[in-house]
């Protein structure tokens, strides 16, 4: 049974956000937060309108998700100057790169196609057919929980073969992965230079490629990324001698074999590094030498792993090997919340067919886990995971995950609710229709 009583946002963040779109637009789209927040089992934009309490206005809650995915940058820009900001201490910010798939099959659903998945699993296919989204995140460090990855901002990746079938005004031109993720990194660097701390991006392997290294060294950013085993690596140039003409050398004039280096039995040394959330032991090599794809000089690292060795590197020469190393195992933290973002948020269950509406619950999905996360920051360990008491072969020591984290949240916001139709005065009609929202939900 739907409910007439239609909550007033208690969190000022929605209200933050939903200032980017028109008024009418953003009092639903802050209530829409609630909404995707409390709604239970599968996360289809018509259960977030319910539990919102917009069932009235279903029909304009279509056209809001869609604003959402038209004007997603302009609400990743208050999230991240607003709400982010007093998380980001330390010298530098930094960011992570990855692309993530979404399944979604259907005749209308435009812009899907076949996509690599890069989670097969045992007996899975090794493609998906969907969406694929680029995704910038934020990587903070918790004092108690490590490292954070915080979405921020996504571009969704159409393939060229799948544009025709999206609808003329809502089609973007095509674009691939890697100008998708220098743009993202453009847009966060246009305001992060404003705090007057150094950029650093962490990215997978894919993106170690010219056409997103040399866009970002010229904006000044640092990357961090895997280098493949046969990159064609060159030596330091010789210092320019004084007075010779012509402009200095980049590259120099020697081949450097990773394999021939790492192989070598001399220049290993050990340190101890926290990666994962854990102080380890490893054995390494590092250098500095140039590559074209990178547009300059790079610092090399070589790891002696039980299955072989790695290599990773930085395009700042200066950056220690426990910048590189303790970089490339943060990003896994965006790994974890891809997952979180598709089992617990529900990333891609919307059913909406539209490019904007699709583009705008993604990205509903991923503020929400980030404004969820912002909340949790705080909070009391043990007050997050009291729920387990009733599970007693759940490890109460295990710190609270992000289910754990929403979870509490839901119990706040839905406390708050029944604090302010109970607390201020006893009008049976509004006590009822929040009984019968509350079972809704439970539901």
């Amino acid at each position: 049974m739907p409910s007439s009583h239609t909550p007033a946002p208690r969190c000022q963040w929605f209200s933050i956000l939903a200032g980017a779109l028109d008024r009418r637009s953003g009092r639903r789209l802050a209530l829409l937060f609630l909404g995707v927040l409390l709604a239970r089992g599968r996360q289809a934009l018509s259960c977030w309108i319910r539990a919102a309490g917009l069932s009235s206005q279903y029909r304009r809650c279509y056209p809001t998700a869609a604003a959402v995915g038209r004007r997603a940058e302009a609400i990743a820009t208050r999230l991240l100057v607003e709400v982010l900001r007093p998380l980001v201490t330390g010298p530098r910010v930094v960011l992570a790169l990855d692309d993530t798939p979404t399944a979604r099959y259907g005749s209308q659903v435009q812009g899907a196609g076949v996509h690599h998945n890069p989670t097969p699993g045992p007996a899975g296919s090794g493609f998906v057919y969907g969406h694929v989204w680029v995704v910038l995140g934020l990587l903070v460090a918790h004092p108690l929980g490590g490292v954070v990855a915080l979405p921020l901002l996504a571009r969704r990746y159409i393939r060229k073969a799948n544009l025709g079938a999206v609808r003329a005004a809502d089609r973007p031109p095509f674009a691939t992965k890697l100008t998708m993720a220098v743009g993202l990194v453009r847009w966060a660097h246009g305001w992060l230079a404003l705090w007057g701390k150094a950029v650093w991006v962490v990215a997978d392997g894919a993106y170690a490629q010219g056409p997103v290294l040399k866009p970002l060294r010229k904006l000044g950013v640092t990357v961090v990324s895997r280098l493949r085993r046969d990159a064609a690596l060159c030596s330091v140039p010789p210092a320019r001698v004084p007075g010779r003409p012509g402009r200095p050398r980049v590259y120099g004039t020697e081949r450097v074999s990773l394999a021939k280096r790492a192989a070598h039995p001399g220049g290993w040394s050990t340190g101890m590094f926290t990666v994962y959330g854990k102080s380890v032991e490893k054995r390494y090599k590092t250098f500095v030498a140039t590559w074209r794809p990178a547009g300059g000089a790079i610092r090399v690292v070589l790891v002696d792993e039980p299955h072989g060795w790695v290599a990773f590197f930085g395009t700042d020469t200066t950056a220690t090997v426990a910048d590189i190393l303790e970089r490339v195992a943060d990003r896994f933290t965006l790994e974890t919340c891809f997952r979180d973002l598709k089992q617990v948020a529900g990333a891609g269950q919307q059913q909406v067919r539209g490019v904007p509406s699709n583009v705008g619950c993604f990205h509903l999905c991923a503020w929400a886990h980030t404004l969820t996360e912002v909340w949790a920051w705080n909070q009391n360990a043990e007050a997050l995971v009291g729920h387990r008491s009733a599970s007693p072969w759940d490890d109460p020591n295990r710190r609270p995950s992000h289910a754990d984290k929403r979870r509490a949240w839901q119990h706040e916001l839905l406390a708050q609710e029944i604090q302010a139709v109970v607390g201020e005065h006893h009008d049976h009609a509004k006590i009822r229709d929040l009984a019968h929202r509350c079972l809704d939900l439970a539901a």
